[in-house]
């Protein structure tokens, strides 16, 4: 069965600027801040966290079903799409704004600074997911998108009765307080960053204890630390992989929500999911941009 993604898709643009931005940007002039970076590198890639995950699904042996909207300018998209075997089924595709755009600056340190213009995303919720789908979709997944794609496709998983991973990332300061409990009372799983577990936390006032115990699983990712897997107050540390090269951060990520949903429809153990994702997230590190990697192991 297939694993519905709610999310963007966009094209990202990377630059590399070859210093730290920590000895550019001075703390006590933040109020006047006005900073140049000279980028040596800059590269055109299919991005967007729908997209991304997809690639990642589609590369384990999973069927991507991606739920996205993109602009006049996302032909070459849809056509990548089709050529990895990737279902358009549920992108639409408007002619009066463009397709997302993503602009990401990475330092020698790999922290990033990224400028967002959604274009098309913000109407995302004119896709719908349906009770039908659930004939087909095994497990989903609320990606950032659109704000109100975001809210409305959480409550049509929830009415269709399809299990739901709510992944909010870069999105999650859209969200007050009220509306991301909902969210979380709505979804089986969590998945969050170190950063946004604690801005969740801070936003709804539970803590993470508490999150775990409204879901079936939280996961809060690590980086090279690896994750945490939390399941009914109770946490588990699921080691890093350590990468083979360091190379581009950019859809690591999403690489490794990839290989959760891969995980969750064949019903494996969320542990098992966890190490899965951090061995995707290992292998995508390696690799410049987010969809360039390939396996370098068996299909599970």
């Amino acid at each position: 069965m297939a694993a519905l993604i709610c999310g963007s898709l966009a094209f990202d643009n990377i630059m590399t600027f070859e210093g730290r931005f920590a000895d550019q940007i001075l703390p006590d002039q933040l109020h006047i801040l006005n900073v140049s970076f000279l980028v040596p590198t800059l590269r055109r890639d299919f991005g967007g966290c729908a997209g991304n995950i997809a690639y990642a699904l589609k590369l384990l042996g999973g069927e991507a079903w991606p739920m996205a909207m993109v602009g006049s300018d996302g032909g070459d998209y849809l056509q990548r799409m089709q050529q990895l075997g990737i279902s358009t089924a549920h992108v639409g595709q408007l002619q009066d704004t463009h397709t997302a755009q993503c602009m990401i600056m990475t330092d020698r340190d790999n922290n990033q600074i990224t400028a967002f213009h959604p274009g098309a995303m913000m109407q995302a919720h004119g896709n719908r997911i349906t009770p039908a789908m659930r004939e087909q979709a095994a497990v989903g997944i609320i990606a950032p998108d659109g704000r109100q794609a975001m809210l409305e496709h959480a409550a049509q998983f929830k009415a269709a009765g399809i299990p739901f991973v709510f992944d909010p990332g870069q999105g999650l300061p859209m969200f007050d307080g009220a509306e991301l409990r909902a969210f979380v009372e709505q979804a089986d799983w969590v998945a969050v960053n170190d950063y946004e577990a604690r801005m969740l936390c801070e936003r709804t006032g539970w803590s993470l204890e508490d999150i775990s115990k409204k879901v079936q699983g939280l996961i809060v990712t690590l980086g090279s630390q690896g994750c945490e897997v939390w399941r009914q107050g109770q946490k588990q540390l699921v080691a890093a992989v350590k990468p083979e090269a360091i190379v581009d951060p950019t859809g690591c990520g999403d690489a490794w929500r990839g290989a959760l949903l891969f995980g969750l429809e064949r019903g494996w153990d969320l542990v098992r999911c966890a190490e899965l994702g951090n061995r995707m997230g290992a292998l995508k590190i390696a690799s410049r941009g987010p969809q360039n990697y390939v396996l370098d192991f068996p299909k599970p």
